[in-house]
């Protein structure tokens, strides 16, 4: 998904671009690659990977199976997979990921926690919780 420099490799095959002149609101549930270059209020969800470029704001909650963050999110952050963290990110809420990496330089104010089998043991909850109400 990204290449050695963090930048994403397949820009050209997002399903969804929120480009940096761009301010939108709402909430967001995909299946494809999502990347914010601009402002963003509300909530992303993809069963892919998000792209938070360096000049992206976010106000958001988070999910995604993988993803990069280089811009300011205010929100948690739920990463099923890895999660790369890069030196100019600003992130204010809580991160769950499997795998994590920070460069020195990233802000982060809130709790993190690691661990792909407890990430799993999550998930398998929720979709018995889910499938309780259905």
């Amino acid at each position: 998904m990204f290449n050695k420099e963090g930048k994403f490799e397949k820009f050209k095959d997002a399903e969804t671009i929120i480009g940096s002149s761009i301010k939108v609101k709402g909430n967001f549930n995909g299946k494809g690659d999502i990347v914010v270059e601009g402002v963003l209020e509300g909530a992303l969800k993809t069963e892919a990977n998000v792209f938070i470029g360096e000049k992206a704001k976010v106000g958001a909650s988070v999910e995604a199976n993988e993803a990069l963050i280089n811009g300011e999110i205010s929100g948690n952050i739920k990463i099923k997979k890895y999660l790369a963290i890069g030196k100019t990110a600003k992130i204010i809420g809580d991160v769950q990921c499997g795998e994590i990496s920070i460069e020195r330089g990233a802000s982060i104010t809130g709790q993190i926690i690691v661990s792909a089998e407890d990430f799993k043991k999550m998930e398998i909850k929720k979709n018995k919780e889910e499938g309780e109400e259905a």
